[in-house]
C-alpha cells in the first residue's frame, strides 16, 4: 500500500530516527562490552560461612598405615591443613592484600576476562603478560610482580622493567566460566592476544608455565608481529625417534629417568580431566577438603621441598590458591581445558576472528629440577631449532616457579628479554 504524501513526510523522519537510535544502541553495547572495568575481589560472607560449615563437617576417608603420601595426600597433613583453614586462615586479609594490586575485567569473545595490570613507573618498560596454568592462578605471580615492575629494588636495573599483565584464564578464578565447547588452550591464547591489543600494547613479551607455556608459545608463533618473545619455565621436548641420546649428557639422562620414576604414580589426574571432567567436577565443587586435597597433591608432587611441603609454601599460600577455585566455583570449568585441548571440538561461536601476523618470535626456557618435564637441552633444540634463543638450568625449584622461586625466575625473565629489547 502506498501511503499518502502527508503520512510519508511524517513517517520517514521517524523511521530514520529509530534506525539512528538502533545504531547508537548497538554501538553503545559494543563499546560497553569492550570497556575495561575496574575490579575488586569481594567474596560474599555467605560463601565464607558455607565454607566454614563444610570444613567443620568434613567426612574423612579411611587410610592405611603406610608411608606418608604413598596413596595420596597424607591424612595427618590434610587434617592439619583443613583445621588451619577452618580456625586460623583469614580470607579477608588475603583479599585485602590482593586488592592492593590493580585489577580489571573486560569482555572478550563472550567471556569476562579478569586480569591484574601493574604498570611500572618506568615509561620505557616492556609490557609482559604472565600466564598461569592448572591448578594455579594469578595468585602465583604476587611475589614476582614487584621484581619485574621495579627491578632496581631487587638488585636489577631500571632498564629491565616491565608493565605486568596477569590474566585469569577463561574458566579460571575470577574470569567468567566458559559456556561452550571448544575452549582449548589455543583459543584462550587468542583471548590473551586480543586483551593485549585492547590495552593498546603494540609490542609485548610473554611468560608462562604449565598451560601458560603453550599459550605463550602460541603467542610467539601466531602473534609475532606484536609478541617480541616468549619465556617459559615449562620446557617441551619429546624423545627423538632417531638417535635419541645424541648430545644428551649422562647427568641429563639420570635426571630425566629419576623424575619420570618419581612421577610415575602421579599422572592419573590428566587422564581423568581430559576424559571425564564433569564427573570429577561434582566432587571438587562440593567438598572444600576434597578440592584442597586434589590441588595440594600436585603442589607436593611438582615442587622442590625435600619431603617438607611447607619449607617452600606456607599454609596461607596453599589455601589462597585453593580459594581462587572454591569461592568462584571454577574448578569444574577450569579442568575442562584438558578435555577441550585433547578433543578437536569446533571453535566456539562466540569467538571473533583472529588473524595471525608476523614471524616466529624467539623462545627461552628456564628448567627447574623438580618440573614435570625435564627434557635434555638437545631434545628441545632438535624440536625447536632456531626458535630456541635462551636456556637456563636452575639449581632448585619446581613447577610453580613464580611462587616457589620468584627471585630465580624474575632474574631469568629479565635476562631473556634483555637480549630482545
Amino acid at each position: 500500500m502506498r501511503l499518502p504524501l502527508s503520512w510519508t513526510s511524517v513517517l520517514m523522519p521517524f523511521l530514520a530516527m529509530v534506525a539512528s537510535i538502533g545504531l547508537r544502541s548497538a554501538a553503545l553495547a559494543e563499546d560497553t562490552a569492550a570497556a575495561i572495568r575496574p575490579f575488586r575481589i569481594n567474596v560474599e560472607q555467605s560463601v565464607l560461612d558455607d565454607l566454614q560449615y563444610r570444613l567443620a563437617h568434613t567426612r574423612w576417608p579411611d587410610a592405611l598405615d603406610v608411608p606418608d603420601w604413598e596413596y595420596g595426600v597424607d591424612p595427618a597433613y590434610m587434617k592439619e591443613l583443613t583445621e588451619y583453614w577452618r580456625t586460623k586462615y583469614d580470607w579477608r586479609k588475603q583479599e585485602n592484600s590482593l586488592n592492593e594490586l590493580p585489577q580489571f575485567v573486560t569482555t572478550i569473545d563472550g567471556i569476562d576476562l579478569h586480569f591484574i595490570h601493574v604498570r611500572s613507573k618506568h615509561a620505557h618498560a616492556l609490557p609482559l603478560v604472565l600466564v598461569h596454568g592448572w591448578p594455579g592462578s594469578v595468585y602465583e605471580f604476587h611475589k614476582i610482580i614487584p621484581r619485574l615492575t621495579e627491578p632496581e629494588k631487587f638488585g636489577g636495573k631500571a632498564e629491565d622493567a616491565f608493565h605486568v599483565i596477569c590474566p585469569s584464564l577463561p574458566g579460571f578464578g575470577f574470569s567468567g566460566k566458559t559456556r561452550e565447547r571448544g575452549w582449548s588452550s589455543q583459543r584462550m591464547a587468542e583471548s590473551i592476544a586480543k586483551l593485549m591489543a585492547r590495552l593498546g600494547y603494540e609490542k609485548y613479551g610473554a611468560q608462562g608455565g604449565d598451560w601458560g607455556s603453550g599459550v605463550v608459545r602460541w603467542l610467539a608463533t601466531a602473534d609475532g608481529a606484536h609478541c617480541v618473545g616468549a619465556h617459559s619455565n615449562f620446557p617441551g621436548g619429546n624423545r627423538p625417534m632417531e638417535d635419541p641420546l645424541r648430545g644428551v649428557t649422562p647427568k641429563e639422562l639420570e635426571r630425566l629417568e629419576t623424575r619420570q620414576k618419581e612421577l610415575n604414580d602421579h599422572r592419573a589426574y590428566g587422564a581423568i580431566q581430559g576424559t571425564r571432567p564433569l564427573t570429577l567436577g561434582y566432587a571438587l565443587n562440593d567438598s572444600p577438603a576434597g578440592l584442597a586435597a586434589w590441588v595440594v597433591d600436585k603442589f607436593w608432587a611438582w615442587s622442590d621441598h625435600g619431603g617438607k611441603l611447607e619449607s617452600v609454601y606456607t599454609k596461607d599460600e596453599l589455601l589462597t590458591n585453593v580459594m581462587f577455585y572454591w569461592v568462584t566455583e571454577t574448578m569444574p570449568s577450569s579442568v575442562r581445558i584438558y578435555y577441550e585441548s585433547q578433543h578437536n571440538n569446533p571453535r566456539p561461536a562466540s569467538m571473533t576472528e583472529f588473524k595471525t601476523s608476523g614471524k616466529q618470535a624467539p623462545l627461552g626456557f628456564a628448567l627447574f629440577p623438580k618440573e614435570i618435564n625435564v627434557p635434555p637441552r638437545a631434545w628441545v633444540e632438535r624440536t625447536l631449532g632456531k626458535e630456541l634463543f635462551h636456556w637456563t638450568e636452575m639449581p632448585r625449584g619446581g613447577h610453580f616457579a613464580a611462587l616457589e622461586q620468584p627471585e630465580l625466575l624474575a632474574d631469568d625473565v629479565r635476562a631473556f628479554f634483555r637480549k630482545l629489547r
